[in-house]
């Protein structure tokens, strides 16, 4: 097997080549860093898992910023689920003594499992 005098990036698809080209991009600010190297390449490359971690750390705290407003959210409509199912099955039910209150509790959790 010979090699072709192509890069071999040549042979990325197109969108993997500008993934590649970007990632490339922000690690040349760590050049500095990386060519006082003794292996400049594997440095390089460890300057860019520094970077693409910074971008997933970066990812989760907006994740959990989003996420947030949707725990309350769902919460808003687990307590509205509740009061409505307490509602119907108290006017099928209507329990009338301790033990018919206690079932109609224990049904009401058992729907909230739904």
């Amino acid at each position: 097997m010979t090699k072709s005098n192509e890069d071999w990036k040549d042979f990325l698809a197109p969108e993997s080549q500008k993934v590649l080209a970007d990632i490339l991009c922000t690690t040349k600010r760590h050049k500095g860093a990386y060519m006082q190297s003794e292996d400049v390449k594997v440095a390089q490359l460890w300057c860019a898992i520094v970077e693409l971690q910074k971008k997933v750390d970066s990812m989760q705290a907006a994740q959990e910023k989003v996420e947030e407003p949707f725990r309350a959210i769902v919460e808003i409509g687990d307590t509205a689920k509740r009061k409505a199912i307490e509602r119907v099955l108290r006017e099928i039910v209507r329990p009338t003594d301790q033990s018919s209150e206690a079932a109609t509790r224990n049904l009401v959790e058992s729907l909230m499992k739904f």
